[in-house]
This record gives structure tokens, C-alpha cells and sequence, in this order.
């Protein structure tokens, strides 16, 4: 089902400021930062493994009363989630919920790279799962 690990998000409070690590120590230079107003975050991701390799995505809240900015308060920065690529998003959807998987998501969202549904951790070991299909 899942085809390969697409991204792991990280919560930072700042992008700028998390970037003198991952960019200036680690040497990552990520792709353009991103304004997703219907998720009130901006984002970066950080390409690793070249073409069709894995990224890391930073995810900073630009609202207080979003589910990313209470995360940030509650547990500080760190680990949001993973994210699985799928190949279809509509038969993973119903294929989650055909197994009892605790889906958050109702109709697949519109992601900042595709269309995406998130797994509540509960079911997923404590994990925040997210399944993503990238347009063609």
C-alpha cells in the first residue's frame, strides 16, 4: 500500500531560525518556503535522496488557535508526523476505514503537495500518520 516514506514533518516555532541548523549546519538547502492559508502554517521542505528521495518538512503555525499551533504549545518543537505516499488516496481512504484505522479526515484535503489524509495517533502507535498522493 504505502510506496515509500514521503516526508517527516517537524513543528518549529520560527522556520528562519530553525533553518541556521538544517540549512547552515546540516547543509540542506531547502525548496521555497510556502504560505498554505488553509491550514494557517507556513511551511519548507528540505529535499534529501535527490529526485524522488524522502524531504523534511518544517511547519510553523501562523495562528494561535490551530490544531498545529496548540501541538506546538502542548509538546513544544519537535516531531508532527510522517507522511506515506500512496498511490491512490481514494482507495486508501476507504481501505483505512474498511480496517477500522481511526481516520481524521472524511474526504481526502488538499495538501501543500497533493491530496492527503491524517491517521489519529491512537491507532497508529502514537504516531500522527499522514497518506498523500502526489499529482502525476
Amino acid at each position: 500500500m504505502p510506496k515509500r516514506i514521503d516526508h517527516v514533518a517537524i513543528i518549529v516555532r520560527n522556520i528562519e531560525q530553525a533553518l541556521v541548523f538544517y540549512r547552515d549546519t546540516l547543509g540542506i538547502q531547502p525548496g521555497e518556503i510556502k504560505e498554505v492559508p488553509s491550514e494557517q502554517v507556513r511551511i519548507a521542505f528540505l529535499p534529501m535522496g535527490g529526485p524522488g528521495g524522502s524531504e523534511i518538512e518544517l511547519i510553523e503555525p501562523t495562528s494561535p488557535d490551530t490544531s498545529v499551533a496548540k501541538a506546538l504549545e502542548k509538546r513544544g518543537e519537535g516531531l508532527h508526523h510522517i507522511c506515506l505516499e500512496v498511490e491512490n488516496i481514494d482507495e486508501a481512504l476507504q481501505e483505512m476505514r474498511d480496517k477500522g484505522a481511526p481516520v481524521l479526515d472524511e474526504q481526502p484535503r488538499i495538501a501543500a503537495e497533493g491530496r492527503a489524509i491524517f491517521l489519529h495517533p491512537r491507532g497508529t502507535n502514537g504516531v500522527l500518520l499522514e497518506l498523500i498522493e502526489k499529482p502525476e
